[in-house]
């Protein structure tokens, strides 16, 4: 008796099985009219290459070859009219910063975000005659501008310069620079830009009753502000992985439709997904747009959307929609890290969370949020290593004591944070006690997080962990213990290599350039009680926060000699932040010098645990030569 062959893929997963299973599902793709989850992410896909290639087609053309594919639902013609659209609009785009011409400027120009401080001078990006552009204000014009707000409108002179060739202003569409001369007269914005700031307000006003470094964390966690965070807890946070939550992120969104979820569901489909839209407008305009925000607030729109119309999607589908809608919004997303890492977090989530669960025993309190941290740091390592370097391993038990915190903290600081700024008083100090416990807790675990010996994992690293994760799901799904065990040792090796290296770390004597300045280091056992001399010489445009990373990563927690060159304020600020994290035994500066606890050194040459120091001048400036002796490198001046 013979049997008909079944139609579709050879159930069998061989390598020409697999080839055959793609190219099948390929083929049917071709003749498909409904986006299945692969389709949803091939979609995205061509819409990211499409702005990628930025070719120069008419964007009317492609909106109607794009309309056409739609109205024909096929799934192939949509994947190719994505790719044409965002071709055609990153185009567009990128011809648009290249119009903007040097000259002077004296008019009305509209906030994009909130001023910032930046090295003496305040940095913020305006709209000026349909440009978005750099501004920089110092002086009195800076002292003018501090105060304002993103959307406010400011009477402004100066002059205009192109900028071209700086990648992440362009991917901010800045496409020029403005030098404020003169600030004026301003008026608020739009209602739009008038509410959020006023929401803002509430929040600031319900956080004053918390302590300064408190209320600046506060801040950074609900409304992804971090002009007031002081350096030292910023770093603690980058040490130990937790960075992201000191910016608005997608797990804001999240909390804050579980804050209104009680609201939402007493409402009707179509008011409810009104609603919805409405809070996650003003939420996204209170947090400034940030890309992160913007892919969750589109997800959450679709996601509310398709259950509002009775076809409720996946993650994955909706993940991908989002993405290619909005890289059609805005084209150079694609080129900002945080969207980036944000899509590729949610996409790890998604994912691998799942499986990792179900893969690694344990009771379920404790794998679900490990499973979670996990997918989402192996995600995002392909993006974020290459940029910013080795991932730190700490991040994982630190992740999982201070995020369910943090989350209960943003929870609490958009809901209990703005009955705080309405009623202030006493009562606002009593409805924020919860959120200073919070707030303390994840400061903690940050610094404790920081202070761990785990050392940092590179990509390499983290492959092999993800690729041992992923055998030991398949080893436990087959029953085989034994691979089971030998998945989960590699897991942990890769994890714990950098640790083993972190202890065995001894840098060796000589030169090592730090931001702002240059360390130099002694030969071990010459310096005191045995130890190598440290000394750290500073100029005067010297980065707190930036200082901290390089000697946090360069091992050094202890300095035996700082030379300030400068003694001006912005040195004395420097030299208060590293007093706070790391131990220095003396500093030296220039005669005339504002840092509190410096001296001025006599002219001359000294020398201690194999550095020597040759002070040739203390005013203005303190001038000096430094050498390791013995070293085979040349003096630094």
């Amino acid at each position: 008796m013979s049997t008909t062959p079944a139609v579709g893929p050879d159930p069998e997963w061989g390598g020409v099985a697999v080839a055959r299973r793609v190219w099948w599902w390929w083929a049917r793709q071709a003749r498909a009219r409904q986006l299945d989850d692969p389709a949803a992410v091939v979609l995205a896909g061509s819409a990211a290459l499409g702005t990628l290639a930025a070719v120069p087609v008419p964007v009317p053309v492609a909106a109607v070859l794009a309309a056409a594919a739609l109205a024909a639902r096929r799934v192939l013609l949509v994947w190719c009219a994505a790719a044409l659209l965002t071709s055609a609009l990153a185009a567009q785009a990128w011809a648009g910063l290249a119009a903007i011409e040097a000259g002077p400027h004296d008019g009305m120009v509209t906030l994009a975000r909130d001023p910032e401080a930046v090295v003496g001078a305040w940095r913020v990006e305006v709209v000026a005659d349909g440009h978005r552009l750099e501004a920089w204000a110092r002086g009195g014009a800076g002292a003018a501008l501090k105060d304002r707000a993103a959307g406010q409108r400011v009477r402004v002179r100066g002059r205009v310069e192109p900028v071209q060739g700086v990648p992440w202003l362009a991917a901010r569409h800045v496409a020029g620079r403005l030098v404020i001369d003169d600030v004026g007269e301003w008026e608020d914005g739009d209602p739009l830009s008038r509410l959020a700031n006023a929401v803002r307000a509430l929040v600031r006003r319900g956080a004053e009753r918390l302590p300064r470094e408190q209320r600046a964390l506060l801040l950074g966690f609900v409304l992804g502000d971090g002009r007031e965070q002081p350096p030292e807890v910023a770093d603690d946070f980058d040490a130990a992985g937790l960075q992201h939550l000191l910016v608005v992120s997608g797990q804001n969104v999240a909390f804050v439709l579980a804050a209104i979820g009680p609201g939402l569901r007493r409402l009707g489909p179509r008011a409810r997904l009104v609603a919805t839209v409405a809070v996650l407008v003003v939420f996204a305009t209170v947090t400034r747009f940030e890309p992160s925000v913007l892919r969750a607030t589109a997800m959450a729109a679709l996601a509310v959307l398709g259950a509002s119309l009775g076809r409720p999607a996946s993650g994955v589908r909706v993940l991908a929609l989002a993405g290619t809608a909005l890289l059609v919004a805005d084209p150079f997303l694609i080129h900002s890290i945080a969207f980036r890492l944000s899509a590729a977090a949610s996409a790890g989530i998604l994912l691998l969370s799942g499986p990792l669960a179900r893969a690694v025993p344990g009771p379920r309190f404790v794998v679900v949020p490990l499973a979670v941290t996990l997918a989402a740091q192996a995600a995002v390592a392909p993006v974020l290593v290459p940029i910013f370097g080795p991932m730190p391993v700490a991040a994982i038990p630190a992740n999982l004591l201070a995020g369910p915190v943090a989350g209960l903290v943003m929870m609490w600081g958009c809901s209990a944070g703005l009955v705080a700024g309405v009623v202030g008083g006493p009562v606002a100090g009593l409805l924020q006690w919860p959120t200073g416990l919070g707030i303390a807790w994840v400061a903690g675990v940050a610094r404790w997080g920081g202070a761990l010996p785990l050392g940092q994992v590179g990509l390499l690293g983290v492959v092999v962990a993800v690729a041992g994760g992923a055998g030991l799901g398949l080893a436990r799904a087959r029953s085989r213990p034994g691979w089971a065990l030998v998945c989960a040792l590699v897991v942990v090796a890769a994890l714990l290599a950098p640790a083993v290296g972190e202890v065995r770390r001894d840098p060796r004597p000589g030169v090592a350039e730090v931001s702002g300045g240059v360390v130099w280091r002694g030969a071990a056992g010459e310096g005191a009680g045995g130890r190598r001399a440290v000394v750290v010489v500073l100029d005067g445009d010297a980065s707190a926060e930036y200082l901290l990373r390089d000697l946090r990563e360069a091992g050094i927690g202890r300095v035996d000699l700082v030379v300030s060159r400068s003694g001006g304020s912005r040195a004395a600020s420097t030299l208060a932040v590293l007093a706070r994290r790391v131990s220095i035994d003396q500093v030296w500066a220039p005669s005339g010098h504002d840092i509190a606890g410096a001296v001025v050194p006599p002219v001359g040459v000294s020398a201690a645990g194999g550095v020597q120091v040759d002070v040739r001048a203390v005013t203005p400036r303190l001038e000096v030569d430094v050498a390791v002796l013995g070293a085979s490198r040349p003096s630094a001046r």
